[in-house]
């Protein structure tokens, strides 16, 4: 089995359209470990040693969050900052992250449509996870792609939040299991849940 951990960041958690059930399926999933960045950190006092041993303890780490201003909340930024530091995670002897796998869970307000050259955006949402990808890189982990769900301020009403929900907790527990298929994934430019390279139980 993976060892997996998710960090989920949303500082309007209570106002949230779908990363709130998200992070409730993610929390009752068996086996992996459930952070809330937030909740834990209040006043961004990140534990740095804390965190440090939670990544050297784990194969993969999940960041789940809802893009804001075309970046992650802040508090993932001071996460980064504090966390990743030379000698630990990159530089001489940073190697403790090498080969692991950096993933990403996020949720965009815009459509499929808007994240496009020609699109109201302007860009493919990759474009904008891009610093993430390269911290990955930097750190020698992996970078398979992201689970996104456009239109996340619409999902309810598409009902498309349960089944958001429902793929999320199927790649959960996929990673946990081993089941999920991540050098398929490094080829792919985002997954949704109705793309999951998801092998069958065993």
């Amino acid at each position: 089995m993976a060892r997996l951990i998710v960090y989920y960041a949303h500082p309007g958690h209570k106002y949230s359209h779908v990363n709130k059930y998200m992070a409730r399926a993610a929390g009752a999933v068996d086996g992996i470990t459930f952070v809330d960045l937030y909740r834990d950190y209040p006043r961004f006092d990140i534990d740095v040693n804390v965190e440090q041993r939670r990544l050297v303890e784990h194969d993969v780490v999940l960041f789940q969050f809802p893009m804001f201003w075309y970046s992650t909340p802040s508090i993932i930024k001071e996460w980064e900052d504090l966390v990743l530091e030379h000698g630990f995670a990159y530089g001489a002897g940073g190697e403790n992250l090498a080969g692991k796998q950096m993933m990403l869970a996020v949720t965009a307000a815009g459509p499929d449509d808007a994240y496009r050259h020609e699109g109201y955006q302007h860009y493919p949402i990759r474009t904008f996870l891009t610093p993430l990808e390269q911290t990955a890189r930097l750190c020698k982990m992996h970078f398979p792609a992201p689970y996104v769900l456009y239109s996340s301020l619409k999902a309810p009403a598409a009902g498309l939040v349960e089944p958001h929900v429902d793929g999320y907790v199927r790649l959960l527990e996929a990673i946990r299991d081993d089941r999920y298929d991540f050098a398929a994934a490094e080829r792919m430019n985002v997954v949704h849940f109705d793309t999951l390279p998801v092998g069958e139980e065993g």
